[in-house]
């Protein structure tokens, strides 16, 4: 993904839907495209700030709707209150899989998935959009604590 298709992308989004294209709009969608993972608004805000930015906590916000609107971010919940954000814009589609011990987020492909996902939806006689699969267990990592820990009663 090239930066300047990003932000092209945005601008003209923002034009066209009538909002204000304001350098801090590009302040954090720049440092959106820095992050390789799942992030928070507040875990963003606060990255923001460590680097000198003076975009308020409102200006994050408001931007991560915007970008959610315009298919540039996506907000998942994971099975918590705390909405996490994932870039997306140019990226492929994948699923997720998710710790509900340690929160751990893994993103995996299998078109097994997809090709379900149309089934279902031609199915149930819907025209498919979408399909986001997510998965809730326990890792390797937290399940062979919780082993060790059964062991050692």
């Amino acid at each position: 993904m090239h930066t300047q298709d990003v932000q092209k992308y945005f601008r003209t989004y923002l034009e066209r839907n009538k909002y204000r294209a304001t350098p801090e709009r590009f302040d954090v969608l720049q440092a959106i495209l820095s992050i390789k993972d799942h992030f928070d608004a507040d875990e963003l805000f606060l990255r923001m700030k460590n680097d000198g930015s003076k975009v308020s906590r409102a200006t994050v916000y408001n931007t991560l709707d915007i970008l959610t609107e315009c298919a540039i971010v996506t907000r998942d919940h994971f099975g918590e209150k705390l909405a996490r954000y994932e870039l997306i814009y140019g990226n492929e589609p994948h699923h997720h899989i998710v710790c509900q011990s340690c929160g751990k987020i893994e993103e995996f492909i299998d078109k097994r998935v997809d090709r379900l996902a149309r089934d279902a939806a031609q199915t149930m006689e819907y025209e498919l959009q979408s399909g986001v699969l997510h998965i809730y267990g326990i890792c390797s990592d937290c399940g062979s604590t919780s082993s060790r820990k059964e062991s050692t009663k």
